[in-house]
Parts: C-alpha cells; sequence; structure tokens
C-alpha cells in the first residue's frame, strides 16, 4: 500500500486509510505499507510500515498541495521501486497521487493496481492559485483519465464515483462507505467538557468539526452567526479543528466573535475524543461549499445521534436525505435558518437525531466495512486476470 501521506495523523485520508488497514489486518492480509517519514506509527497484525528519506528535514506536511509534498513524493517514488524490485506484491494498494508512479512500476512487474481516490486530483489542483486557469483543466482532466483506464479497479470516496465512470466506463468503480460506530453518549464527559470550555448550561452548542481548508465553507458559517445570534442570543459556535497555521482565527469577522465569546475554536483533538464533543452538542454542522469528495467527519455525526446541518451539494447526498438531516443551499442565510430550525423545535431535532444514528448502525456497522473490503480486493484479482 503506498500512501503519500503523513501517518498516522488525526485527519481526513490518514484516518480513512488506518480504518482500511485495520479491516486488511482482521481478514489476515500482510500489508507493507509505504508512506511519508511524519507521522505516528501505528502497530497492527500483518503490517510493516516503510518510510521514505527526509533529506530536508520535513516536520509537517500540510492539507493539499504543498512543495513539501512534492519532495516527500520523489522520495516515496524512489522507495517503491526499490521494494518492488525486493518483494513480490499480489496488489499495489495506491492513494492519491501515488497511484501514478504505482501504474506504471505495478504495470511493469505485472502487479494490478488498486487506485483508492480520496480525491480528484484535477479538482484539488485547480484550487491552487498558480493552476486556476481554465486552461489548465482540460490538460489535468487527461491525466486523471490515463490514470483511471490504467487502473484494475477505483475506490473512491463517496461522491466521486459518476466521475470515475464518465471518464473511464471500462474501469470497475466501488466507493468507500467508512465505518462509524454508534458511540453511547457520556453524560458525565459532555458536561465536563461543557465547564472547560465556559459553556452554561442553558446555551446551545453548535458544533464544527474537520479542517478549517475554504472548500469547508467556514467563511459562509462565519457570516451565519450573527444571524442565528439575532434570534437565538444563547446559542454558541464551538469550532475543532484549527491548527494554528491559516490565520483563521485573526480574521475581520472571526476575532469579534471570539471576543465576545459566542464562538469557541479548539485545536484539533485525537479522533476518540471526538466522541465527548458531538455529545455536547445540540446541533452538528457540514457547510461544505464544494468538493467531489464526502467528508468523513458526516459518518461520524450520523453515528453521534446529534441533527445535522449540511449544505445540499451532491456529496452529502451520498449519504444523508432530509429524514437524517438539514440539507440547505450553500449559503450564509440558509444555514443560518438550518440552525435556527432545529433550534426552535427540539422534537424535530431529537427525530433527526435519532434517524441519523439509526442509518449509521445499519449502514455504517464495522462489520460491513470489513466485508466490502475482502470483496473489494476479491475484485481487483478477479479484474485483473480478465485483462
Amino acid at each position: 500500500m503506498v500512501a503519500p501521506q503523513p501517518f498516522y495523523e488525526d485527519r481526513g485520508t490518514p484516518i480513512a486509510l488506518r480504518q482500511v488497514l485495520e479491516a486488511l489486518s482482521e481478514l489476515e492480509y500482510r500489508v507493507d505499507l509505504l508512506t511519508f517519514p511524519v507521522g505516528q506509527d501505528i502497530e497492527l497484525p500483518g503490517l510493516t510500515i516503510y518510510r521514505t528519506g527526509n533529506p530536508f528535514g520535513i516536520s509537517q506536511v500540510p492539507i493539499g498541495f504543498s512543495a513539501q509534498k512534492v519532495l516527500l513524493d520523489l522520495s516515496l517514488t524512489a522507495k517503491l521501486a526499490s521494494l518492488l524490485r525486493r518483494e513480490r506484491y499480489t496488489c499495489l494498494h495506491a492513494l492519491e497521487e501515488a497511484a501514478f508512479p504505482a501504474a506504471v512500476a505495478g504495470r511493469h512487474h505485472g502487479v494490478p493496481l488498486l487506485y483508492d481516490m480520496q480525491s480528484s486530483l484535477p479538482e484539488q489542483l485547480l484550487r491552487q492559485r498558480a493552476l486556476r486557469l481554465q486552461v489548465a483543466r482540460r490538460p489535468l482532466e487527461a491525466i486523471e483519465r490515463w490514470l483511471l483506464t490504467r487502473a484494475d479497479f477505483v475506490v473512491s470516496s463517496a461522491g466521486l464515483a459518476d466521475r470515475v465512470v464518465r471518464m473511464a466506463p471500462i474501469t470497475p468503480v466501488r466507493e468507500w462507505r467508512f465505518p462509524s460506530r454508534p458511540v453511547a453518549t457520556d453524560p458525565a464527559g459532555a458536561l465536563a467538557l461543557r465547564r472547560e470550555l465556559g459553556l452554561a448550561l442553558d446555551e446551545r452548542v453548535v458544533l464544527y468539526s474537520g479542517t478549517f481548508e475554504p472548500y469547508q465553507g467556514l467563511p459562509e458559517l462565519i457570516t451565519a452567526i450573527p444571524l442565528v445570534l439575532a434570534e437565538a442570543p444563547a446559542a454558541r459556535f464551538v469550532l475543532v479543528g484549527g491548527d494554528g497555521t491559516n490565520g483563521f482565527a485573526g480574521s475581520e469577522a472571526v476575532a469579534p466573535l471570539l471576543a465576545s465569546r459566542v464562538l469557541r475554536i479548539i485545536d484539533r483533538q485525537p479522533r476518540p475524543a471526538m466522541a465527548a464533543y458531538h455529545a455536547l452538542a445540540d446541533v452538528l454542522v457540514s457547510p461544505r461549499a464544494y468538493g467531489g469528495n464526502l467528508p468523513l467527519k458526516v459518518f461520524d455525526y450520523l453515528a453521534a445521534g446529534r441533527p445535522i446541518v449540511a449544505t445540499d451539494i451532491p456529496t452529502h447526498r451520498t449519504v444523508l436525505a432530509e429524514d437524517r438531516a438539514v440539507l440547505v443551499a450553500p449559503a450564509s442565510g440558509a444555514i443560518a435558518e438550518g440552525i435556527l430550525s432545529l433550534l426552535r423545535d427540539p422534537e424535530r431535532a431529537a427525530r433527526i437525531g435519532r434517524a441519523a444514528r439509526r442509518y449509521a448502525r445499519e449502514h455504517l456497522a464495522w462489520e460491513a466495512f470489513v466485508s466490502s473490503v475482502e470483496e473489494i480486493y476479491e475484485e481487483v484479482h478477479r479484474h485483473a486476470r480478465g485483462r
């Protein structure tokens, strides 16, 4: 498995990757994971972690495209070639841009390629200022199409399968449905966290968790806060996932909300700690503005059994519907009204929360996820034999 990620860190793709590795370990696969030199080691039966060299002393890899990632990708490619000369593998499972060298090397060594498409690479690159010209879209999409047609199998984040079918109709594809085990609410833990955050018992908590990247829609959520407060002055907003690198907390719109204590920004938390934050919330929000892949937090939101307000975009629609979420336009006014509709009607909020947890229990169970991983690997080999 080739993962151009800081593994392990508590953020999107590394969290998803860890779940896949845990499933493969349970299925008694032997996995060699090749990844960046940044991150915490984990131990699982059958797992060996190989890390690339780090001649530039890189200690942090930001989300998305960066110079650090390019340098480490080059090192990753060299290490992959070395491993393929030494070992005989039955499958190359490559994430994101690592699938490009894996596609070439896999063909050379006769190893089938499973492309793990966590996001659309052209979509990701076109967010970069230097590549925003539409003239760059066509060549980037041609490169992506080349990769999709050379993969033996594609497994994508929820919301991306249609793109794969459109660009490479002959390549089989499935979407991940990551597990999210419903966590029993800990009232004592939620109460202790409420005290720690300085939240009064009569204050209503609206919580967001995740990265603070532009595509997450946080500017619209911030603009929605005064609109909510105008009708619900006891509402308080908690954003979990800050890392202090993007200047978000010091922005002109955010600073007065922090000063008046209607907004708290919390640093990124270990994933197990998030259960208490979710239990604290009266409303969970996912204001994502754009992006073809479903944010992993939505799976955890569903399992938390709290009412969800999410933007009505195709990626959210892959697992959310009106019975288990309030779906709104990706605009501040609509987000504010979605939140207020739940604060006004506690019975409806509770009903939506129960439906969300029921969906997680019925459709996002760990056992079903392990079975899906087994099926995916069987399909990779079946398709490779037919080529």
